[in-house]
């Protein structure tokens, strides 16, 4: 029955994940914009600081960047200065009509609000995409996007580096070999927000920073004065009222703690429960604290709950945010560490380690062991020797998720590494499962190798699309009381008929694109 179930579940990843095109024919790639393997990419980015400094970062080893966008001089000063040669802009419109020949591959590292309008700007010239999580604000722009990447047979990637990770897979296959049995629940969590949220007042008008172009900034939002919040220069917790990175906390122009970690944490229990593939029966909001006109709350608590999938039973998922320690779950064994395992500290000086609060994406060294990269799973030895120096170690952020089943529980960290079975006992002598799914050579190769006409990347537009639609469906919940019941083929909200004006953002004039038929 394993075997079986393993086999079917595999099928079922990869079905729809090849292009209509095909990635075989040499004629079909070079008319898709497609490259050799062994010619260099032509990357532009827009958004040129913060997580996109990071994307191009990942990207510049191998490829080429030609052109960096982005609407904020000071926010992007340090990228421009390391990439001398490549054209800078303010406007991403004006980048892609004037680099067009120039540019392969865009990475998109903007606020949530503008992530769908630059994405599709950039595939309606037959550019790959790789656009940061949680991918689009809306439910109907991750329709477009999807529709998109199919039209224009261009390489796609969300960027949730988990979806990436070995400690992701291995998860998938020790639930499909069923090593804890039939999964009814799983608990997800996060600290995040580290920015302000539930704020109930807005701060009166400040100029705007000669650095800065606000009205770029808007993009499609309505227009509304810039505030400093009373700041000259912008602080290390966000920076100034709504940028550059308080944004994620306002509903017009992020997601909440939701949309910035959903699309990490959940990212393993999507995969290995094939959530996007089960009916969401509803999404309900049952807590919150913090309440806000304008913003998400300060916490939250969100319940989902989907229908059987195949020989998977119906399943609850409960995610937690706001959180400053791991949240207490019944059934797991008191000193058991859930989520993230702790990690080195950052060393005197501020390099190296780990960032408070981020578990780091590379090997984990900490002191008197020798181990490992984050998704390896733990045997007993290496585990009780970890434990023995938590004393030098920094406290794990409150991150991650718990699978329970009905033979057992395993949990993941924040990108779903360091899988493991709790207790964790039960990794003394334990055998992972023989490997079913295809590996990844890292998030940002595996895009730069389907934008050359390789295997489509793991988390691509037909992948992400419908996991980014039933996580946005919380987002909608946290504003509303009572269940949110959805219809996914009519893409529908039947249980509260003005909460459908949010499954479709409304666009400022000189902002919009074209629309592909679903």
């Amino acid at each position: 029955m394993a075997l079986s179930r393993r086999h079917f579940f595999y099928g079922s990843l990869l079905a729809g994940a090849v292009p209509a095109v095909g990635f075989g024919s040499t004629a079909s790639l070079k008319s898709a914009g497609y490259k050799s393997p062994n010619e260099k990419v032509n990357f532009a980015a827009i958004g040129s600081g913060g997580q996109g400094a990071s994307n191009i970062s990942a990207a510049a080893p191998t490829e080429n960047i030609v052109a960096l966008c982005d609407v904020d001089d000071r926010r992007a000063a340090a990228t421009f200065d390391r990439f001398p040669h490549a054209t800078k802009y303010r406007d991403f419109r004006q980048m892609l009509d004037k680099e067009g020949k120039n540019i392969d591959a865009v990475i998109v590292a903007i606020p949530d609000h503008m992530h769908a309008t630059a994405a599709m700007w950039a595939m309606e010239r037959g550019k790959h995409v790789y656009v940061q999580k949680p991918l689009v604000r809306t439910v109907w722009e991750a329709r477009q996007l999807r529709e998109a990447a199919a039209k224009y047979k261009v390489a796609t990637q969300m960027g949730n580096q988990g979806y990436s990770n070995e400690g992701t897979r291995q998860c998938a296959e020790m639930i499909w070999n069923g090593d804890i049995g039939n999964v009814t629940e799983v608990h997800a969590w996060s600290d995040r927000p580290m920015w302000p949220q539930g704020l109930t007042e807005i701060p009166k008008e400040d100029p705007v920073p000669s650095t800065l172009d606000w009205d770029l900034w808007l993009g499609i939002a309505d227009k509304r004065p810039f505030t400093a919040d009373g700041k000259t220069e912008p602080d290390r917790n966000g920076g100034f009222f709504y940028q550059p990175f308080n944004w994620r906390g306002f509903y017009d122009f992020g997601c909440g703690a939701l949309g910035d970690m959903a699309c990490h944490i959940l990212g393993a229990p999507n995969m290995a429960l094939h959530l996007s593939n089960r009916k969401l029966l509803s999404v309900e909001c049952v807590k919150k604290e913090g309440a806000s006109p304008f913003m998400f709350p300060k916490a939250s608590v969100l319940r989902f709950d989907f229908a059987a999938y195949g020989d998977m039973p119906a399943l609850k998922i409960f995610w937690y945010d706001g959180l400053k320690e791991t949240p207490k779950i019944v059934g797991v064994p008191d000193g058991e560490w859930i989520g993230d395992l702790p990690y080195p500290p950052r060393p005197a000086g501020g390099r190296g380690g780990a960032a408070p609060g981020r578990m780091p994406m590379g090997p984990m060294r900490p002191p008197g062991n020798e181990f490992r990269s984050p998704g390896r799973v733990f045997n007993w030895d290496e585990f009780q020797a970890l434990k023995a120096t938590t004393e030098q170690l920094r406290v794990p952020p409150p991150d991650g998720s718990l699978f329970i089943g009905d033979k057992g529980m395993l949990t993941t960290g924040t990108y779903g590494d360091v899988t493991r079975l709790i207790p964790v006992e039960k990794m003394k002598d334990y055998q992972v499962p023989p490997p079913l799914l295809t590996r990844s050579p890292g998030h940002m190769r595996d895009f730069i190798r389907a934008a050359k006409g390789g295997d489509p990347a793991c988390s691509n537009f037909e992948v992400a699309a419908p996991f980014v639609e039933w996580m946005l469906l919380g987002v909608i919940a946290l504003r509303y009381e009572g269940k949110i019941e959805y219809d996914t083929e009519k893409m529908h909200i039947t249980s509260h008929a003005e909460a459908n004006k949010l499954l479709k953002p409304t666009f400022r004039k000189g902002w919009e694109f074209h629309t592909v038929k679903a």
